[in-house]
């Protein structure tokens, strides 16, 4: 096999490989070092590559034992703030180091595009970031094996080949990671509704002309707003209306460039720069029920993440990017 030829095999798969670790790490960033450390690994042992599973399974594997590694030697989980307790608008901001906290994924770096519209919708639903959120609580071969069996389709045998484990082993690490979840199966597929599509006009019209009631209007009464890195979450239209048009009026006249964020969809938004044009603020998510907004996530780290999503750091007043 030519050596330019291998490369372009192993290279089909890193969207593939970048959303299985991303659901594995909760970071978009550490990912990304996993697939590439992956891709190295790979690399070094193509030659001895038998063929006896597809490519992509071998990766698979590959890539589910980097992981593995990474989290034995990080020996942390990710978190959001609303794993904290709720607080109020008059609360300091106490602010958190970015690898504290659980990062959005642009859908393209995660969702390959050959995959079928079913396997597509599963893939979409498990990157969502209340999914992933949920995954970091299980021990690390849970999180593995439950990825494997319900993302990926795999049978209890070839995870248990993967994880060196016994199928007995694996059987009960699914029971366990099932039970801790209890949350709606990934491969239940939840494309945006006609109702979720004219929300999220709504909301984009209402932030462009900074009509607070009409954002607040769209809020589920248990709606959760959050910023990460700061820990502060409020909970509920009239906070979150009282924060808007208090501490949070510098994002009046703000500009909002659509995206897509573990299969939600997401904003960027560029607040207004005194010396000119519009200066990126944050990458903001929209979780979503049939009838209202049920969670508002600002990720204020632009400088990591604005460059992921194919975002510029600045605007003019045309939308252009800055040169």
């Amino acid at each position: 096999m030519a050596a330019a030829s291998s490369l372009s095999q192993l290279e089909d798969h890193r969207v593939a490989l970048t959303g299985h670790c991303y659901r594995m790490l909760g970071s978009a960033a550490e990912a990304d070092d996993a697939v590439q450390e992956t891709m190295v690994r790979a690399w070094k042992a193509l030659e001895r590559f038998e063929e006896r599973s597809s490519m992509r399974t071998w990766l698979y594997r590959i890539a589910t034992n980097v992981c593995l590694d990474a989290l034995e030697q990080a020996k942390r989980r990710k978190a959001r703030p609303i794993d904290g307790p709720l607080g109020t608008t008059d609360d300091d901001l106490v602010s958190y180091d970015r690898t504290h906290w659980l990062e959005p994924i642009p859908d393209a770096k995660a969702l390959p595009s050959d995959a079928n519209p079913a396997e597509a919708a599963i893939l979409r639903e498990s990157i969502r970031l209340a999914f992933v959120h949920a995954l970091q609580r299980l021990p690390a071969r849970q999180r593995a094996a439950l990825l494997l069996s319900e993302v990926l389709g795999w049978s209890a045998v070839e995870i248990a080949d993967a994880l060196d484990m016994s199928v007995a082993a694996v059987n009960s690490a699914l029971q366990r990671a099932r039970a801790t979840l209890a949350a709606p199966d990934p491969r239940e597929p939840k494309p945006l509704t006609s109702k979720q599509k004219a929300l999220v006009d709504r909301y984009e019209a209402a932030f462009a002309t900074y009509d607070v009631d009409g954002l607040v209007a769209l809020l589920r009464e248990d709606a959760k707003f959050c910023m990460p890195p700061y820990s502060l979450w409020l909970q509920g239209p009239a906070p979150v209306r009282t924060w808007l048009l208090g501490r949070g009026s510098g994002c009046r006249g703000s500009r909002l460039v659509r995206t897509f964020a573990c299969g939600m969809p997401a904003f960027g938004q560029y607040r207004v720069d005194p010396a000119g044009g519009f200066k990126a603020f944050s990458l903001t998510t929209l979780e979503l029920d049939d009838e209202a907004i049920v969670g508002w996530t600002s990720f204020l780290d632009v400088e990591t993440l604005f460059p992921r999503f194919g975002l510029a750091l600045e605007i003019d007043g045309a939308g252009q990017a800055h040169r």
